[in-house]
């Protein structure tokens, strides 16, 4: 009887084909981030990533990385300032209110947050991060844990 229990509960683990865990999927050619639970699609918001096309190298190539990372830290990132090199110095809230940052082995610098300029989401207009409007942050913001599987998508 032990047998046949263990047989149906590693059945039903590897052969279940949803499983509960929640992921954030980002897909660089349609700059669009959604998080999934199970089968479900819990949000979904237009993103912002790389400049280039392609796999992220090197710090400063403007790509936003491929693969499969996992959140590292979330930071609150309200104080933190950005100079643009626009002219305009330094600008607060540059990231808005939180920077997840993703264990990445090309760049300790990789992450999702937010932005002082709404109007650029939905485009590539990143150094290789991935930016959401700040409102949408702060919704995708309640689901995010540490350790939580980031998979970003390369593009077509």
């Amino acid at each position: 009887m032990a047998k046949i229990l263990l047989f149906i509960s590693v059945l039903f683990v590897f052969f279940l084909p949803c499983r509960a865990e929640k992921v954030i999927h980002i897909h660089k050619d349609l700059c669009r981030l959604d998080l999934i639970e199970g089968c479900d699609t819990i949000c979904s918001f237009p993103v912002s990533v790389g400049i280039n096309k392609g796999q992220k190298t090197k710090e400063g190539d403007n790509k936003t990385p491929e693969g499969t990372f996992w959140v590292w830290m979330i930071q609150d990132s309200r104080k933190w300032d950005y100079d643009f090199g626009d002219g305009a110095g330094k600008r607060k809230g540059a990231y808005g209110d939180w920077f997840i940052r993703l264990k990445c082995p090309m760049s300790d610098h990789i992450g999702i947050h937010g932005t002082c300029f709404p109007e650029s989401v939905g485009y590539r207009s990143s150094r290789g991060c991935v930016r959401l409007r700040n409102e949408d942050l702060a919704i995708l913001r309640q689901h995010v844990k540490y350790k939580m599987k980031v998979i970003i998508y390369p593009d077509k």
